[in-house]
């Protein structure tokens, strides 16, 4: 992902891969400026989940975006294609072409150097359950023709796509929760390949019925009723994660190519690296992940002690939270113990695939403000981390690593370089 500068100060290697715009359909807010006021203010948002046909089931609490109305973002036509999920994405793909300023013009010459690559864990649930729902309870003839694809992983960027007129390298990641900043990788392979641009991002909702009752196996989720306590990582009353639902999409372009049509850069995508260790074992996980930490700095050209800030994964467990901070020592050395680590998302919620991608979000946000959002509802840190709590930090950031773990065993990394002036 990265570039690196010669002796003689020009840049060689592969052109660096900024993030120009940024969409987010979040439980504490939509819009990027919205989303940064509450996640800096630490604002908690994790409630009792208001979903119809979720009242007697054990999962009580969750982050809900609430107020969310897609028929006001997003035309009819699409609407009826496709589940919540999507409405999130085509809603935040809006959000983040405007931000980048990148229209039609921009590529209406040749539609086939943009693309779309998004992840998705949950996929389209709530619209599943209504048509089969319809199927059980009326029979084939009142299941709609959408079924077959709405309910899809991949459907939110084939819809993207479709919307957009995007014809160039689109796909979508099935690699778990991490796959969310695995997209990354992929969208800025397609870069260095010759792609003009590439809109890239998670969005999840899994808090329909059907939804809910896959997850109730997951032994990670936490079930308590006090949406205070129901996720504290990295204290010694962890219980689990919350789950959560929204997401961020996000624009990413060549630099030079961003640069010469005006667009604004926000960041770089400088180093990406995932492992895979297996589901539930969290002890193996640490060594996964310190694999693949050290190896998004590798190819980012960035020592350990040069990182700023790290946007935990926490999913709030006590194994799964000291085999993080034990990847985060044995990755950075002694500079994971001082280092300044924070999970905005014990406030809003553990939104999947697209946990990640809020978090990228956050952490542009950050370096360009030069703030440290704290984590909200944790107090006590009982691992060997300066974690963030009660409040906001001010710091000089240059570089922040985002880490993610998936339920099934997947890790990743990356690392995102602060561009502002």
């Amino acid at each position: 992902m990265n570039t690196r500068t010669s002796a003689a100060g020009r840049p060689s290697g592969p052109p660096a891969v900024v993030i120009t715009g940024i969409g987010v359909i979040a439980p504490n807010g939509t819009g990027a400026d919205a989303f940064w006021k509450a996640t800096q203010a630490g604002d908690a948002v994790i409630g009792r989940i208001t979903r119809q046909g979720c009242e007697h089931l054990p999962l009580r609490v969750a982050g809900e975006v609430r107020g969310f109305d897609p028929g006001t973002l997003v035309e009819e036509r699409f609407l009826v294609q496709t589940d919540r999920f999507s409405h999130h994405a085509l809603a935040a793909a809006d959000l983040a072409l405007d931000h980048a300023r990148l229209g039609r013009a921009d590529y209406e010459d040749d539609p086939y150097s943009v693309g779309v690559v998004t992840a998705a864990g949950s996929g389209g649930g709530e619209f599943g359950q209504r048509e089969l729902q319809r199927l059980w309870g009326r029979g084939p003839r009142y299941v709609g023709p959408y079924q077959s694809i709405a309910w899809f992983y991949a459907a939110s960027t084939g819809q993207v796509s479709i919307r957009r007129g995007f014809k160039g390298p689109c796909g979508v990641l099935a690699s778990d929760e991490a796959g969310g900043l695995d997209a990354f990788a992929h969208a800025a392979r397609a870069i260095r390949q010759g792609s003009r641009a590439m809109l890239v991002g998670a969005t999840e909702a899994p808090l329909a019925p059907y939804s809910v009752v896959c997850q109730l196996g997951y032994p990670g989720l936490s079930v308590s009723d006090d949406p205070e306590r129901a996720y504290r990582p990295f204290t010694d009353k962890a219980c689990g994660f919350v789950p959560a639902e929204g997401g961020a999409m996000f624009v990413v372009e060549d630099e030079r190519a961003a640069v010469a049509r005006g667009a604004p850069v926000r960041a770089e995508l400088a180093g990406h690296a995932a492992t895979f260790t297996g589901p539930g074992r969290w002890a193996e996980s640490a060594e996964g992940l310190a694999r693949a930490i050290s190896g998004a700095l590798r190819e980012a050209g960035c020592a350990p002690e040069e990182v700023d800030v790290v946007f935990a994964d926490a999913l709030g467990t006590p194994e799964a939270d000291a085999a993080e901070a034990r990847a985060l020592h044995a990755a950075l050395g002694a500079h994971g113990r001082t280092v300044a680590v924070t999970a905005p998302k014990s406030g809003t919620g553990r939104a999947y695939c697209a946990a990640g991608t809020l978090d990228v979000a956050a952490a542009v946000l950050a370096l360009e403000h030069g703030i440290v959002p704290p984590t909200p509802n944790v107090f006590d840190v009982c691992h060997d981390l300066d974690v963030v709590t009660g409040g906001a930090r001010s710091a000089e950031l240059r570089t922040a690593l985002v880490l993610s773990r998936g339920l099934m065993g997947s890790n990743s990394a990356v690392v995102i370089r602060g561009r502002h002036p």
